[in-house]
């Protein structure tokens, strides 16, 4: 019994021999693409794991977890019974039609949205008045290559909007603020429509029943402030050291090691909160989120040392989420170890395209936070893999370097730095009681 419950909670990944790139579900052999539609190979496991025929999960406790392991799952967990036997059943999740992706945690998640106001205020003043031509304009030691004609910033390097406003949320990072964030995920998933976005927009006509389901008001501006609040104030993940001496020093090489191979320069270990305060609506908010009392929401604010964020006497605080706030590049054409985990996208979300190197904007995605990566597995924006390892491995374009100074590094050295990066988690609001 206790050996079948490590099996029912363990996560398998590849060297497990998880996947069945060559069989369907129903075991029958299928034919695999080894390349894509421009020639370049691909891995078998990219194209491995599918929501409808699957595989789709990790772990029987993936799915089976409520109200603990072993037991049923929400509605999101349900499977398409016989899809299975498919080759497998694409058409519902098509690249060209959907965007595949993981869900994200939203731990500390009301640091990062004031780090990002903050950002934006210092870049657009930068910007303001250059003249035409190629600029460089930074922010919390994060550079962005910006083309102003006009007067205006018409290209950048693609790390971020022309608009120049830092938007922390989602895998590309094209939301503003964890209320826009809860808005959009309240209609997309749920049908619940917030009155901001729909009774009193203009926009939308001002009507106060606009799915016409026969009810008014589902979500209220207080609605939104209140959940805007409780996403804020999750607290901020921790460095949770092992117990023993000589996992310690592991952890602390691998730290070393981390740095060495080159993965600070986009996954930015520290950057500094210049006020620690919390404070909604977010003024950059688009049309159709409140963003100011003028929309008919009032401010809140509180201290962001209550998410256990250090805050030092002057006010401000030390945010040590491990990203540059940018999107990257993390596709390149076939090399030595080159899988293309990250460049499986067809729609762009918004994303402008590189005008200085001609990539398409599907290519680039914001550099993760890796403060949780100690416990937020699965990795990569579709969470299909399954290890810290794989996940670095993944890497190409702008994380190539980094990604072959870590696989050259000797077998020490790696684990050190995954023991590293598993130190670096989610304390439970019960744990920390």
């Amino acid at each position: 019994v206790a050996h079948g419950e490590k099996l029912f909670a363990t996560k398998f990944n590849t060297c497990d021999g998880q996947g069945r790139p060559e069989t369907t579900g129903g075991g029958a052999k299928r034919a695999v693409p080894t390349h894509d539609d421009e020639g370049r190979s691909i891995g078998a496991n990219v194209i491995a794991k599918t929501r409808s025929s699957a595989p789709d999960s990790d772990a029987c406790g993936g799915c089976h977890a409520q109200p603990e392991l072993g037991g049923a799952g929400d509605f999101v967990a349900n499977v398409f019974v016989l899809a299975q036997t498919l080759d497998p059943l694409t058409q519902d999740i098509d690249a060209s039609v959907t965007n595949d992706r993981n869900t994200l945690g939203m731990h500390g998640s009301g640091a990062i949205e004031m780090l990002t106001r903050e950002m934006t205020v210092e870049l657009q003043a930068q910007a303001a008045g250059l003249p035409d031509g190629v600029h460089t304009i930074s922010s919390k030691g994060t550079d962005f290559t910006v083309e102003v004609a006009g007067g205006a910033v018409v290209a950048t390097d693609g790390g971020i909007d022309h608009d120049l406003v830092v938007k922390p949320f989602h895998q590309v990072g094209k939301v503003i603020s964890l209320r826009e964030f809860s808005t959009n995920a309240m209609n997309h998933h749920h049908g619940m429509q917030a009155e901001e976005r729909f009774d009193l927009n203009p926009a939308k006509g001002f009507d106060p029943d606009y799915d016409n389901d026969g009810v008014e008001r589902e979500l209220t501006i207080g609605d939104q402030t209140a959940i805007s609040l409780f996403q804020a104030q999750l607290g901020i993940p921790q460095q949770v050291m092992p117990k023993g001496g000589a996992a310690r020093k592991e952890v602390q090489a691998g730290e070393q090691v981390f740095a060495d191979v080159g993965c600070v320069s986009c996954h930015t270990p520290e950057m500094t909160l210049d006020s620690a305060t919390f404070v909604e609506p977010n003024p950059f908010n688009p049309a159709g989120t409140c963003a100011s009392a003028a929309d008919g929401c009032p401010d809140y604010s509180f201290d962001l040392a209550i998410t256990g964020l250090k805050v030092t006497s002057d006010g401000s605080a030390t945010v040590t989420a491990y990203t540059d706030l940018k999107r990257h590049n993390l596709c390149d054409d076939e090399g030595p170890g080159a899988i293309r985990w990250f460049c499986n996208e067809q729609l762009a979300q918004g994303r402008p395209d590189d005008a200085f190197e001609g990539k398409p904007g599907t290519e680039y995605f914001l550099t993760r936070k890796l403060w949780d990566v100690g416990n937020s597995d699965p990795y990569g924006h579709r969470g299909d893999l399954t290890t810290i390892t794989e996940a670095i491995l993944a890497h190409g374009g702008e994380g190539r370097p980094s990604r072959d100074a870590f696989e050259a590094s000797s077998v020490a050295d790696q684990r050190a730095l995954v023991a590293f990066l598993k130190s670096l988690q989610i304390v439970p609001s019960s744990d920390e009681e």
